[in-house]
Formats: C-alpha cells, sequence, structure tokens
C-alpha cells in the first residue's frame, strides 16, 4: 500500500498520539524546531529519519503548499471491514451515534466531516465502498485536523445490508431535502442513531434510503436550498450528540 503524507501540527500530534509507530519518516520547517522536536526524539529512538527543509523543498516533499510546517510519510491506516455483531457487542458501553458516509466523493469534505464527528464524540465512522466514494488520504488527513485518527473507522461493501444488521437496536436515519422528511428536532432521541449522510450531489441513494427507517431535515429559513454535506454533518451532530 502506498504510504499516506500527513501533514500540519494537529493532523501530525494526533498521529503520533494514536499510532506512532505507523510514523515513517518526518520533514519540518526550521520555525518548527522546537515543536517538532519530541517527535524527531521519537523517530531517532526508532532508528527512522527526519529532516529540516527549505520552504520549497518542503511543498515538493508534502505535495501541497498547505503543509503547516511539517510531514510525516506514514503506513496507510488499515479500515477493516463493518462487523455489526462485534460493533453491537459492546452492550451499554456501545457508540450512541454511527456516521454513515454514502458516496460522499471530496476528500475534503471526508476530512471536514471527521473533524465534526470527532469534535462532538460520535462513536465512529462507517465509510460505503462504492464507485467514487472518497477513503482517509492525504487531503482527508490535512481538512479533519487530526479527527481521523480519533474515530474508529469501519468500511462496508455494502451499506444496506450493514445498516438492516444494526437493527435494532440502532435506528437508522438518513438526511434527506425532500420535504417529507421530518425535521430534525422530532427525531426521537431514545435509542442509538446510525446516521446517514449521502453524496454531494445525489444524497443518499436509492437502496440505502430503503434501508433507513426514518429520514430526517435539517429546516432552513433562507433563500439556499440546502448547505455542504460536511456543513450537514455538523449541524446534525451538535443535534444528535449533546
Amino acid at each position: 500500500m502506498t504510504p499516506d503524507t500527513i501533514c500540519g501540527v494537529p493532523a501530525v500530534a494526533a498521529l503520533f498520539a494514536r499510532r506512532p509507530d505507523d510514523a515513517l519518516r518526518l520533514f519540518h520547517l526550521a520555525e518548527l524546531r522546537q515543536a517538532v522536536g519530541p517527535w524527531c526524539a521519537m523517530l531517532a529512538a526508532a532508528r527512522k529519519p527526519y529532516r529540516l527543509l527549505p520552504p520549497e523543498q518542503m511543498a515538493k516533499v508534502a505535495g501541497t503548499p498547505h503543509h503547516g510546517g511539517v510531514a510525516v510519510v506514514a503506513r496507510p491506516r488499515r479500515i477493516g471491514l463493518f462487523d455489526a455483531a462485534q460493533f453491537l457487542k459492546h452492550g451499554p458501553s456501545a457508540p450512541r451515534l454511527l456516521l454513515v458516509l454514502d458516496g460522499i466523493g471530496n476528500p475534503h469534505n471526508l476530512g471536514a466531516i471527521a473533524r465534526s464527528a470527532a469534535f462532538f464524540g460520535a462513536g465512529g465512522l462507517l465509510i460505503g465502498e462504492s464507485a467514487g466514494a472518497a477513503m482517509p488520504s492525504d487531503a482527508a488527513y490535512r481538512t479533519a485536523e487530526g479527527g481521523l485518527e480519533y474515530l474508529h473507522l469501519y468500511r462496508a461493501p455494502a451499506l444496506p445490508t450493514a445498516l438492516a444488521a444494526l437493527q435494532p437496536p440502532f435506528l437508522t436515519v438518513a438526511s434527506s431535502l425532500s420535504p417529507n422528511a421530518a425535521p430534525l428536532a422530532e427525531l426521537a432521541r431514545d435509542q442509538p442513531i446510525a446516521l446517514v449522510l449521502g453524496n454531494e450531489e445525489h444524497g443518499v441513494s436509492a437502496p440505502v434510503l430503503s434501508a433507513c427507517r426514518r429520514r430526517v431535515r435539517i429546516a432552513g429559513a433562507g433563500p439556499v436550498q440546502s448547505l455542504n454535506v460536511a456543513q450537514a454533518a455538523a449541524v446534525l451532530l451538535h443535534a444528535l450528540c449533546g
């Protein structure tokens, strides 16, 4: 598997906090010498390289000018297949909210959603492996600001099957723009929720929508029809994780 390049202080800090052994080498600018010192010490102890670079070389190594002064080449995180029985095995200690992504194609949206999910304390992120679906990548890690490292990540080749296996005890809920969808405020919070967010252009796919027991919408008061999916995720997570 091709290594990831994880950029920015928050994302790199999360990497070293959660899976330091996956860090292979580090590059940084002179002004971050003190901030990266503990990470360089960890790499030195493991006999792995780190290097100070000038700005022009840093952008080349990071693959982006938006590197935040530090970049780590790391082993890709392994994302296991979702096993509903194992997920539900935790009983009362199981997460109360599982975020499900159906066809999210933009890696920046994936990263922004992961950042919000980690901030609000979602129990995990389940990504449907449909054609064009974004998976954790350099861009997603950079946008997530460390959020991807603090989430349990799962993948499923068939989301309808995975959602069906969660019921009960989970209530499967699709975010929708349909006027027939219930306002978010009317959604009961008396059981754990699997919240499904759909593709940026087409929304939740028909097979996945059919597997959901409820549809909810975010009520707006202005002339714009909808929110970006990452913005919608933040609104929904704030409401459901409170």
